[in-house]
């Protein structure tokens, strides 16, 4: 118990709670004097004994079922309360379901469970090696859910039951049978849910440096606090100012042009091709933008920094216009133009509807497609932020190949690590090659970084 007290502790201090080795020694000796037989009671001690600050409560909370929890409630077998009779007839009616489904029922009817080598290639492919904080933990657990089938398992289990009935299973061993199936259901959704955040907290604590590092600049927007998310709209306001002052050096610089030397030959034929007038080309330096932004609940603080840093560059570009989408796209220019940056960004966050299953781009750039497709030509940047993942709904590749062709170039802003790329819903590798340019903007350092690119463009 001392060793995962100590690995307890390194979790905390993972999460900003300064605990110190006196406190610790404290939290030790509490338990070994009350035991832990009473899990109120020794909650309480180790909460008495490392956290002094009530601010630091929530995080307590949140760890300690992560450390000291059962791992979730057990799987009950389903197929108990069934004769042999009754147990053929399920195996032949679940025998239709497809594959993934298949195997999700096995998993909630047996009481088995994944095993942990599945759950471990769920997790890889559902991102865990990229989760830094519990609301990514978060994230992970409902995209392994999402693979297990878990969002098409209420209309299977209509389909399971109808299919019982017309085999001639009694109602009564029907109703007792999906009873179980919807207990296991939650039991094995907690028992992931525990699991990943075990792993992402332990993860955490071994990699302090890379995570809570003093520079929010570089500390990754899903795992900023709202204290440090706050902080962090306050240096937007700087960043702009040096955005802007960049952007003006480059205007002065461009002000005389790049040697053009065709059209010099051309202007001095008369000269008898002796260069007495110089010709210059001129560079158009304010880019003309178009921004494709996802807000769906994943991606809401990544699209809060980029739509104030849009909003505050506005009088930097020759022309802009922004659109927003999570299940489908709307227009947001208008509502961009005409507030104070704050409000205009949260009237824009909040007038679209959140949903973590909900994304679905490709239908969207249809959307696009058929209403503001002439806001497109050779001479604007298309800019999409997002993290390419559409709810394994079609990614319409066929759009943004065309879009590519339209514009005078295609960049994407994704805050997810390319190693996340492809996992799960993620059809970013599809999306890549048909880009210019794709930079990974996981912070406001990166994010700010892509903006200067956009602004110097052109």
């Amino acid at each position: 118990m001392d060793k995962r007290v100590v690995e307890f502790v390194a979790g905390l201090r993972a999460a900003g709670i300064r605990v110190s080795m006196a406190e610790t020694i404290d939290a030790m000796n509490a338990v070994s004097q009350l035991g832990i037989t009473d899990k109120g009671l020794f909650r309480s001690s180790l909460r008495a004994t490392l956290i002094k600050e009530s601010d630091d409560f929530a995080a307590f909370d949140n760890l300690f079922p992560l450390y000291f929890g059962s791992g979730g409630p057990p799987l009950q077998n389903a197929l108990e309360d069934l004769d042999g009779d009754e147990q053929e007839m399920l195996q032949a009616a679940m025998s239709a379901l497809s594959g993934r489904l298949q195997k999700l029922m096995d998993w909630l009817t047996s009481g088995d469970g994944p095993s942990k080598e599945e759950l471990e290639a769920l997790a890889q492919r559902a991102g865990i090696d990229w989760a830094s904080d519990s609301r990514e933990a978060r994230w992970v657990t409902r995209r392994m859910l999402q693979q297990m089938g878990m969002a098409h398992l209420e209309e299977q289990m209509q389909a399971l039951r109808a299919k019982l009935e017309e085999m001639g299973m009694s109602q009564e061993s029907i109703d007792r049978l999906m009873g179980v199936v919807e207990a296991n259901r939650e039991a094995l959704s907690e028992q992931i849910a525990q699991q990943v955040g075990l792993q992402v907290a332990q993860e955490r604590a071994n990699r302090p440096n890379d995570l809570h590092g003093s520079d929010l600049m570089h500390k990754p927007f899903q795992a900023l606090t709202e204290e440090e998310a706050q902080e962090l709209r306050h240096e937007v306001q700087r960043l702009v100012t040096q955005l802007r002052s960049r952007a003006a050096l480059r205007r002065k610089r461009g002000n005389k042009g790049k040697f053009d030397s065709k059209g010099t030959i051309r202007a001095n034929q008369r000269y008898g091709g002796v260069p007495l007038d110089l010709k210059f080309k001129r560079r158009k330096l304010k880019p003309s933008l178009l921004l494709i932004c996802d807000v769906s609940t994943s991606m809401r603080s990544v699209a809060e920094f980029m739509l104030r840093l849009v909003y505050e560059l506005q009088d930097q570009v020759a022309k802009a216009r922004s659109f927003a989408f999570n299940s489908d796209m709307q227009e947001i220019s208008v509502t961009l133009s005409g507030n104070r940056a704050a409000e205009a960004v949260t009237a824009v966050l909040y007038a679209i509807p959140p949903g973590y299953y909900a994304t679905d781009l490709g239908h969207s750039l249809d959307t696009f497609y058929q209403n503001w497709l002439e806001a497109v030509n050779g001479r604007t940047t298309v800019v999409i932020v997002g993290d390419g993942r559409n709810n394994y709904n079609s990614p319409r590749v066929d759009l943004i190949k065309d879009l590519r062709g339209r514009a005078k170039q295609l960049v994407w802003l994704n805050p997810e690590h390319q190693r996340q790329w492809g996992t799960g819903d993620s059809d970013m590798w599809e999306y890549a090659p048909l880009c210019d340019a794709v930079h990974v903007v996981r912070n406001l350092a990166q994010l700010s970084a892509a903006v200067d690119k956009l602004m110097a463009a052109g």
